[in-house]
């Protein structure tokens, strides 16, 4: 099973990194930040990062708050209102190559849409890649890694993901579905009703999560914007909604992922949006995946996911 997610990270690996330029409006330039406070945050105890010599710091680009250099894992919960609150939750994982995380496009605001929906969510802080200490470097670093991207997404000869594997990632996915289970009670979590959703490479996780991990149980997935390379689909595979724009540089075509889970018959939505390029977050004016969000709760209510 391992083979199968060497093609999803080879395409994965710069995940948010390579949002076009019609995505947003916002200056592309990186500017150092502060650390914001993370209210609510909570450590998940998972370690560190090997050869990590550089802190975790943040930058803002096309207006988002990004986190590089996370080598301590955290979960933020953002709880439904008990007045609307269904039991459903989800855990969201958002995107960055594994090198950052959008912690504001693919993280904040999705939990707080969620949240407002009467779902609970977990924000996933995951450990990263190590990156160079100064942003300058850093954007060198990035640089080489798209010129690696842009040749493997296209590319189907099977490859490493550079920078090794997901078992700091999956540890934390893992840690944080064990952390919400052990406070389903407090939280108001029907742990029969949790979900996992991912943007670019936190899809990846998602997806690594669904196949990989013995310890989570996941009553369903939603990949945003992530690889569509062929799996090998378990036994009591969770029903999957999935959204990508054509013009997003991962999607070349590839419909092998929405195969895979119709031939494992299990339940499967996929919508492919005629522009959004990548990184579209919740959406953004004048694309057609802008709509993405409302589909999803459609199809969790039509499901009976989010039932009072």
């Amino acid at each position: 099973m391992q083979r199968q997610f060497i093609r999803f990270f080879q395409s994965l690996v710069l995940g948010f990194c390579l949002v076009s330029s019609a995505a947003f409006a916002q200056d592309g330039k990186m500017y150092p930040i502060e650390a914001p406070k993370e209210p609510g945050a909570i450590p998940l105890g998972t370690g560190g990062v090997d050869d990590q010599p550089a802190k975790e710091s943040w930058f803002r680009q096309w207006g988002d708050p990004m986190a590089r250099n996370i080598s301590t894992a955290t979960l933020t919960p953002f709880l439904a209102d008990p007045k609307k609150a269904t039991g459903t939750s989800v855990i969201v994982a958002p995107g960055g190559g594994f090198m950052w995380l959008s912690m504001g496009n693919e993280g904040w605001e999705v939990a707080e849409a969620l949240a407002a929906r009467g779902i609970n969510a977990f924000v996933l802080k995951y450990r990263l890649q190590p990156t160079a200490d100064s942003l300058e470097a850093f954007e060198t670093q990035m640089t080489q890694r798209f010129a690696e991207a842009a040749k493997n997404s296209s590319d189907k000869t099977p490859r490493a993901r550079p920078g090794g594997n997901l078992e700091n990632q999956l540890e934390d996915a893992e840690a944080a579905y064990a952390l919400i289970e052990s406070r389903a009670k407090e939280w108001n979590v029907d742990m029969k009703k949790i979900g996992m959703m991912g943007f670019s490479a936190g899809a990846g996780l998602t997806m690594a999560t669904t196949l990989q991990s013995k310890k989570v149980k996941l009553a369903f997935i939603a990949p945003i914007y992530g690889g569509m390379n062929a799996v090998e689909v378990p036994k009591n595979a969770p029903p999957m909604f999935a959204a990508i724009a054509v013009d997003d540089f991962l999607f070349h075509g590839e419909f092998g992922l929405i195969k895979s889970w119709y031939d494992a018959k299990v339940p499967v939505e996929f919508h492919l949006y005629q522009n959004g390029g990548h990184g579209f977050g919740l959406g953004n004016p004048d694309r057609t995946s802008n709509k993405w969000f409302d589909a999803f709760m459609h199809w969790l209510d039509v499901n009976k996911f989010i039932q009072h």
